[in-house]
């Protein structure tokens, strides 16, 4: 009855795999707003350098999404869970103490981008994997929900929003990363990964290894994950959908900071309030995401979201100096809001769509197809900074961001025709 009254929350490998969540992810926004800092403030990269910074940091999941999903199909997924976010805490490691030795460039902030990409590629398809072992498939819609609060899905580019932690993370980072420095203030995200992979120890339960009754091939599993995600509308639909806003995303991303540093003229400080005000309508998203789609619909919900809420992202590049830029970060929270609902139905119609033996590759396949287009978003946003400017280039993400609710319309309730 316990259980039943306070829902996950009373279940205690529930609540540790969500506080290991929220310190890792803590550490990730940290990161979101530090690791190009180091780049802008401590190397003085160029505007294409801080784009082709954040095309490296989601390399990854072309160069290893669909591989890391066929193998996480055959394994245990919890210890590649630990295994990453340790690894990931000692390869950000290497940024302060390079600084502080005087040997820290702009191609080993590439390096280190790239490497801590990849690994954030099998945590990720670890952790989606992972969830319906453990809550169950009728809790799902719940388990989102709760976890939505701590991922930060929308600025991952994963298709969702920041939630509690990009509230804090750039709060934190912000005074950080003026008072000490944007490359010491990497020390927290170490901090949070590493406490994150050590508390995911202590979830109870063992996690039986899948039984797949054939020899593994990397080429044939590889084959099944794209024909099952392409072959499904629904499942289609969505991440063509994602491919679309992530592209725009990345590129109204890499040139955010830009923008309001260089642009507006804001303090790492005034830049960490700014993203802390995103994660506000995260917050207010992850509490409404399961009641809005059980009025709304499901399917329903994940494309009226970005439909009615990447528009007001075109008020950043219409901010000046003062009070305009209060009014800016409410279009960027409302984003936020839109994006955590429509990942939370997303995310739960994905996993019930598919079953036990293909979650991995389901993952690692929307993962490869959504964030295909994240790599050239970047390259494309530093061009376009470079050339057109940042105001310019935020014009164009917000206009390519509210169209990607064209191919979500394809996501129908089932028995309507699209």
């Amino acid at each position: 009855m316990r259980r039943r009254s306070s829902g996950l929350l009373g279940d205690p490998g529930f609540r540790r795999l969500l506080t290991a969540t929220a310190l890792g992810q803590l550490g990730d926004r940290v990161i979101f707003l530090a690791l190009p800092l180091v780049a802008i403030t401590a190397l003085d990269s160029s505007a294409f350098q801080v784009g082709l910074l954040t095309a490296l940091t989601t390399a990854g999941s072309l160069l290893v999404g669909l591989p890391a999903g066929a193998w996480l199909d055959r394994t245990r997924k919890r210890p590649v869970m630990i295994g990453a976010d340790l690894a990931r805490a000692l390869v950000l490691l290497t940024v302060p103490v390079t600084w502080w030795a005087g040997r820290l460039t702009f191609w080993w902030l590439c390096a280190v981008a790239l490497t801590h990409g990849v690994l954030t590629v099998f945590f990720d398809v670890a952790h989606v994997s992972y969830l319906p072992h453990l809550v169950g498939r009728d809790r799902l819609v719940e388990g989102n929900a709760r976890l939505s609060a701590v991922l930060p899905h929308c600025l991952k580019g994963v298709g969702g929003t920041p939630m509690v932690t990009a509230i804090g993370g750039p709060a934190v980072a912000g005074p950080l990363v003026g008072g000490v420095g944007a490359p010491a203030t990497l020390l927290a995200s170490v901090l949070g990964m590493a406490l994150s992979g050590l508390l995911a120890t202590g979830i109870r339960g063992r996690e039986e290894r899948p039984e797949t009754g054939e020899r593994p091939r990397l080429g044939r599993d590889i084959r099944v994950g794209l024909r099952f995600v392409l072959g499904h509308p629904a499942l289609r639909a969505v991440v063509l959908g994602d491919a679309m806003f992530n592209l725009f995303l990345v590129l109204y991303q890499a040139m955010l900071l830009v923008y309001l540093e260089r642009v507006i003229g804001l303090s790492p400080f005034g830049i960490g309030l700014i993203l802390s005000g995103m994660g506000c309508g995260a917050l207010l998203g992850a509490l409404l995401a399961a009641e809005v789609a059980r009025r709304v619909g499901q399917r329903t919900v994940i494309w009226l979201a970005p439909l009615l809420t990447c528009p007001p992202t075109a008020l950043m590049p219409l901010a000046r100096p003062g009070w305009s830029v209060g009014v800016a970060a409410a279009g960027l929270a409302a984003l936020s809001l839109g994006g955590v609902i429509r990942v939370v139905a997303q995310s739960s119609l994905q996993q019930t769509l598919t079953p036990d033996r293909l979650l991995g590759r389901m993952s690692a396949t929307a993962r490869f197809v959504s964030w295909g287009g994240i790599p050239l978003g970047g390259l494309l946003g530093g061009t376009s900074g470079s050339v057109f400017g940042p105001t310019a280039t935020l014009w164009i993400g917000a206009t390519g961001m509210t169209l990607s609710a064209l191919p979500f319309s394809r996501v129908a309730e089932p028995g309507h025709r699209p």
